[in-house]
């Protein structure tokens, strides 16, 4: 899937990239990943924008 972040490279969505979706998908909304924040820890703010689309994350440092 990393092939289709790279600059001239085609957009295609085939059975292999839909795989590998599939497989990342739980991993990303599993509990090792998503924690409660604790309110008096300091909150991290991550962020990037181009012309096609725009994303952020919330983080907190783990001690």
């Amino acid at each position: 899937m990393t092939k289709l972040t790279q600059r001239k490279v085609e957009f295609q969505w085939g059975d292999k990239q839909e795989a590998a979706f599939q497989l990342l998908k739980p991993k990303l909304c599993s509990a090792p990943i998503l924690a409660l924040p604790k309110g008096s820890e300091d909150f991290i703010v991550y962020c990037g924008a181009s012309n096609k689309g725009l994303g952020a994350v919330l983080m907190q440092k783990e001690k």
